[in-house]
């Protein structure tokens, strides 16, 4: 019988922590379970779970977004994304429209979708325009779009594709030699797509132990616990505490489509920077479908320069474990998912907007700012 979430915490406790241990959990969607169920509160005080680079909305570029508000303001066509996308701001003069929501706003004719499929079913529908798909997202999400184009879409269906790989993020925190954690809970669903072997470079390579976890907290207080026993026993490997979902290999279909669709090149993160060999674009047999190829450019090399965070918004830092959501200056003064600065606090897997949903107000920042002003 396998252990139940209470089993997992007992275990934890009976753990003997000489020291405060850094465990970082990739995935979004595994920060916004373990804050939404108060595992933090639940866990031993020397186990410090750090939120990781997991959200494909807080670091597409700028300059994508951008782009995309430019061809939906511009061009007679309309533009498909995924709902998180369409709050995500750029650093623009008030005067323009500063995320896809606000061109809207102006008169652009902007979709929210929650699928590929809808991009194909608003395409066929409207023959005589075309649709521009914006596709954002990681191994998960991509896997769908690559499927979409294998598969075969319509003639008037273009994709501007921001697509990124979730490993290399890992790898550069690794290899700069400050990582910031000491073990690493690996993402579940990626892990189901792509094969937990991905992730084993993180304890042969690096000597750090990891676990891949589903988004129960069972699992994930299973995957705490692993990593846990892998440091005390001075024994580092990947772990597999997802095999009902995660198998070997990943899935093979989904794989090979992601290759026929997709090339592997280097790409830039948001307020990151460039990551070798992080990101997706279409491949040559499906140039066809290419927006960056098929329409008008919009790109601005000088959006590389502006494409950072905006002024005082921390997110890059949050992104890579650097610091906690409510130590960035702006967290819940004057960013908030209300009227969100930074692309944390729009998307569902942002920490930042986990972490105000989750009932977390006070910045710490900001509470050290005033104690200085008072000492």
């Amino acid at each position: 019988m396998s252990s139940s979430a209470k089993d997992w915490l007992q275990k934890l406790h009976e753990l003997d922590l000489t020291r405060p241990v850094r465990i970082m959990n990739v995935c979004g969607g595994h920060e916004r379970s373990i804050s939404l169920a108060g595992l933090r509160t639940a866990l031993p005080e020397k186990i410090q779970l750090i939120p990781g680079p997991g959200c494909p909305v807080c670091i597409c570029p700028e300059e994508d977004v951008f782009e995309a508000i430019q061809l939906a303001l511009h061009e007679d066509v309309i533009l498909v994304a995924f709902g998180d996308m369409l709050r995500v701001p750029v650093n623009v003069p008030k005067r323009d429209p500063r995320s896809l929501e606000q061109a809207r706003a102006a008169g652009a004719d902007i979709r929210p979708i929650a699928t590929p499929m809808e991009a194909v079913r608003i395409a066929r529908e409207n023959p005589n325009r075309q649709v521009v798909f914006f596709a954002a997202g990681f191994e998960t999400t991509s896997a769908p779009v690559a499927a979409m184009l294998v598969e075969g879409v319509p003639d008037n269906l273009l994709v501007l594709l921001s697509g990124r790989l979730t490993w290399p993020a890992v790898a550069m925190l690794l290899e700069s030699g400050e990582p910031g954690f000491d073990g690493l809970i690996a993402p579940g669903h990626v892990s189901t797509v792509m094969g937990p072997e991905e992730w084993e470079f993180v304890a042969s390579k690096h000597g750090i132990p990891a676990a891949v976890a589903g988004f129960r907290p069972d699992t994930l207080l299973a995957a705490m616990y692993s990593v846990l026993s892998q440091l005390h026993e001075g024994e580092h490997f990947l772990d597999n505490c997802y095999p009902e979902v995660v198998r070997p290999g990943g899935n093979p279909v989904a794989r090979e489509q992601l290759s026929r669709a997709f090339d592997v090149s280097d790409a830039n993160w948001r307020g990151i920077g460039i990551i070798p060999k992080s990101g997706y674009s279409i491949a040559q047999e499906f140039s066809a479908h290419d927006a960056r190829q098929q329409l008008k450019s919009y790109a601005d090399d000088s959006r590389k320069r502006v494409g950072e965070m905006p002024a005082g918004c921390d997110c890059a830092q949050v992104v890579l474990g650097k610091i906690f959501p409510n130590q960035c200056r702006l967290y819940g003064v004057a960013c908030t998912p209300r009227k969100p600065v930074g692309p944390c606090m729009v998307s569902d897997e942002g920490a930042c907007r986990i972490w105000w949903s989750a009932g977390y107000r006070d910045n710490e920042w900001q509470g050290k700012t005033s104690s200085k002003k008072v000492g």
